[in-house]
């Protein structure tokens, strides 16, 4: 799904780049500081349909306020220092005495604000200022990213990919994953395999006891290429002996830490192919082919990896070979 890809894409951007501005406050380096207002001034606007820009471009050094609305009356502060002192320090700006009919928010770029929306705040020049209403982190922005809807948040991905990108390719290793992929996508799929070699009711024993009904479609599409990519592996293993062993390590794992972080069968079902599909795309040895195609793909080692009893909890009995 989609909407996985893109959440998980932004909220591993917004970790960086606050992970980042964090440690290079630490050696008192500022600079990333600086850039970030534009950027959130643009995210929030995004998020919260304000027309913020960053006032240091009208005026510089405006103590207390970083960036303005004036057609909603917002005016904001963008800081890596998380604490009741600072916003009150930002509340008492002379400044703000000129903007009393303004709404006032404080985005944290770093840290948890959750205790500071419980706090009262001394506000001497009267702005409109809800803690609980008015103070931002990365954890409430992701929030309201996870509920926005499909279309509003791939245009906040694609905002995000173009402003915060990723540095991670020098870091790229290849991937068995990837490389099985690359070899599934040049295979015709539209040619169905005539003969199955699976026990159709076993598959739907298995379906059953994983409360996977919702799923049932996909298993039903992609479990007819349980023979084709049998085929695959096979050729895969000739320039390796744990080549196809290693894909099925890697589904197991991401199986076992989504089961421990107490999602459904559901969610787990999807995520794995979600999670899948960034492992494959951040492989360095990944031939692009278009998303759909990918997901398609990977959709069908995902079931074959089911098929095979290789993730999710088998009934007791299964077997998932066809008795000829």
């Amino acid at each position: 799904m989609r909407r996985s890809t893109y959440f998980e894409y932004i909220e591993e951007r917004l970790d960086f780049l606050s992970y980042r501005i964090k440690n290079r406050g630490k050696i008192n380096l500022l600079s990333l500081n600086i850039h970030s207002e534009n950027f959130f001034a643009d995210m929030v606007s995004k998020l919260l349909g304000f027309e913020l820009k960053n006032l240091n471009a009208i005026e510089q050094n405006m103590e207390g306020i970083d960036l303005i609305d004036e057609k909603h009356k917002i005016i904001a502060q963008v800081s890596s220092t998380c604490t009741k002192q600072k916003i009150e320090n930002s509340l008492k700006k002379e400044v703000l005495s000129a903007y009393s009919e303004f709404r006032f928010i404080f985005i944290a770029i770093t840290g948890d604000a959750n205790k500071l929306r419980k706090n009262t705040y001394k506000n001497p020049h009267g702005v409109n200022f809800s803690p609980q209403n008015d103070i931002y982190d990365i954890k409430s922005i992701l929030d309201l990213v996870l509920n926005m809807k499909i279309e509003e948040q791939r245009a906040l991905y694609c905002f995000i990919k173009d402003e915060l990108g990723t540095e991670v390719d020098a870091f790229k290793v290849d991937s068995n994953l990837a490389a099985i992929i690359n070899i599934l996508s040049q295979e015709n799929l539209a040619e169905v395999p005539d003969s199955l070699e699976i026990n159709q009711f076993e598959i739907e024993r298995k379906i059953a006891f994983n409360n996977l009904i919702s799923a049932r479609y996909t298993i039903d599409e992609f479990k007819v290429f349980y023979s084709r990519l049998d085929e695959k592996y096979a050729e895969f293993d000739k320039q390796g002996a744990n080549k196809s062993l290693s894909v099925f390590s890697v589904l197991r794992n991401l199986y076992a830490k989504l089961s421990g972080e107490g999602k459904n069968d559901h969610e787990i079902f999807y995520l794995l192919i979600d999670n899948a599909i960034e492992i494959i795309r951040n492989s360095r040895n990944y031939v692009e082919i278009p998303y759909e195609e990918l997901e398609m793909c990977v959709s069908i080692i995902v079931v074959d990896a089911f098929v095979r009893c290789k993730i999710f909890r088998n009934p007791e009995g299964y077997n998932h070979v066809a008795t000829r």
